[in-house]
């Protein structure tokens, strides 16, 4: 049986069991008696709102109410089902049935999946537990994540990281698998908040990679009048003076002049910029934590004159 444990979508269709789940019309039948969570590809969405699922040698039929899990009086929107066209989708089997001219006709319910992984997963989070996640969409105020066979959660770009940054495309891009922390449940409206900075270590661990004297790599990502903030890890910048011509986005080359912990300081020299050399994000972050759960997360040194923490 397949250890689904209720994961982000697209991971599932990867495994050898969904696969094998996938490879014939017995095993679809097994799939919808012990209550398998499946996932295929969605190939088409009819002018009904009927998505079709490629089941391997088969078509699988799922009607706009078993697209996604709703709120009581909510119904599915149009946008939401188009949009699962061309990606995977999770579902359970609900009905498996021959018509009399030999056609299969099989149901599936994204619905159900997303129902069990709420109750068995989704319900027993508490805020500070860490989850895997999934970037769907960005917009200017955040990332939208899958925590969870496709249901969303909002990582606001304020919790992305230490480092600002003017969108989250700075940091991410569709499809990045990604770690969050429950930073907050809203049980009456059954919504879930995630954050991230809190996974990217403290002042401390990311300035312990730099020296006084070095020379070094950042991305520019503020311009102000007293100087230009230069990222030189996603949870730790630095401070250069103001120099006409840079860009906000440009990678950059910065002298380390003195790093102050006791101000969480980091007061750099811009050497030069590259222009003609976007940076991109790589979607990969160097986590720092030992446990599946925190109750709380202090950034700041011991010794600094400002306390910067969060309690879950």
């Amino acid at each position: 049986m397949i250890n689904h444990k209720y994961l982000p979508e697209g991971i599932l269709i990867r495994s050898e069991e969904n696969a094998e789940y996938l490879s014939s019309l017995t095993m679809l039948e097994k799939a919808m008696a012990d209550g398998i969570i499946l996932e295929a590809m969605a190939s088409r969405c009819d002018n009904d709102y009927t998505l079709n699922v490629n089941l391997g040698n088969y078509l699988g039929y799922m009607e706009r109410e078993e697209v996604m899990l709703m709120s009581d009086g909510e119904s599915v929107k149009d946008i939401a089902i188009i949009t699962r066209v061309g990606k995977p989708v999770c579902f359970k089997i609900t009905e498996i049935h021959k018509e009399s001219s030999g056609e299969v006709i099989i149901k599936l319910s994204r619905r159900l999946a997303q129902l069990e992984c709420m109750e068995n997963k989704l319900s027993k989070l508490k805020a500070g537990d860490i989850i895997p996640a999934s970037v769907t969409h960005l917009e200017q105020f955040g990332a939208f994540v899958d925590i969870g066979c496709g249901i969303i959660s909002l990582l606001s770009i304020d919790s992305i990281s230490v480092s600002r940054i003017s969108h989250p495309k700075d940091r991410f891009s569709v499809g990045n698998k990604i770690n969050c922390i429950i930073k907050s449940i809203d049980i009456e409206e059954n919504r879930i908040y995630v954050s991230h900075k809190e996974l990217l270590g403290t002042w401390e661990e990311n300035a312990k990679d730099f020296e006084i004297g070095q020379t070094v790599t950042g991305v520019v990502r503020s311009i102000e009048d007293y100087g230009i903030f230069v990222e030189l890890t996603p949870n730790l910048a630095g401070l250069a003076e103001y120099k006409d011509g840079i860009e906000v986005g440009q990678k950059a080359a910065v002298y380390i002049k003195n790093i102050i912990p006791e101000r969480m300081k980091i007061k750099l020299v811009i050497i030069d910029t590259c222009k003609n050399d976007p940076v991109k994000n790589s979607g990969k972050f160097r986590y720092y934590y030992q446990n599946e759960h925190i109750d709380s997360w202090k950034y700041s040194p011991d010794n600094s004159l400002k306390t910067v923490e969060t309690i879950f």
